[in-house]
């Protein structure tokens, strides 16, 4: 081997020195350097795991946030609609109870008139029948007992269609 140039006992030492390098570099470098990738890559996967419970519970997190949303707006909804039903039947209450009080007001108002209109008639018949007995006693020149006059003049009134009571 000589004659190509190679050197034996060197040759041997430089594979010796390669497998001591080698059994070195794997104790010294590649295990503590797999060591280090294996925990960067179990970091990785367990930040890889938290985010997708971080996902899953920001989505049911939303979930939740939509039916509260829902609910809020229904319940909003139904408290518009009982105002709504509450104004409506306040209104038809108020209307029903100024249509009492005109009625009552109209009543009332007729009754006085119907008051007013007797009391009228009353005092008509008692200035006609004073009237009436001046008028005869200056017609007969002579004064009529006044209950026998009135008597009569009421008994004339009394058949007359105009002063009847209606």
């Amino acid at each position: 081997m000589e004659g190509l140039g190679i050197n034996l006992q060197l040759l041997i030492v430089f594979v010796i020195n390669f497998i001591i390098l080698l059994v070195l570099l794997g104790i010294v470098l590649y295990k503590p350097v797999l060591k280090t990738l294996d925990e960067r890559q179990a970091r990785i996967k367990e930040s890889m795991e938290q985010a997708e419970k971080i996902k899953q519970e920001t989505e049911r997190s939303e979930e939740e946030i939509k039916a509260h949303l829902e609910k809020a707006r229904k319940e909003g909804q139904a408290v518009i609609a009982q105002a709504t039903q509450i104004g409506e039947r306040l209104k038809e209450e108020a209307k029903d109870s100024a249509r009492q009080e005109a009625e009552s007001v109209i009543s009332k108002a007729r009754t006085e008139i119907q008051r007013e209109r007797d009391k009228a008639i009353e005092e008509l018949r008692t200035e006609f029948a004073d009237i009436a007995i001046l008028a005869a006693e200056k017609v007969i020149k002579e004064t009529v007992d006044k209950k026998k006059h009135r008597k009569l003049i009421d008994e004339v009134l009394k058949e007359s269609t105009t002063f009847k009571q209606k």
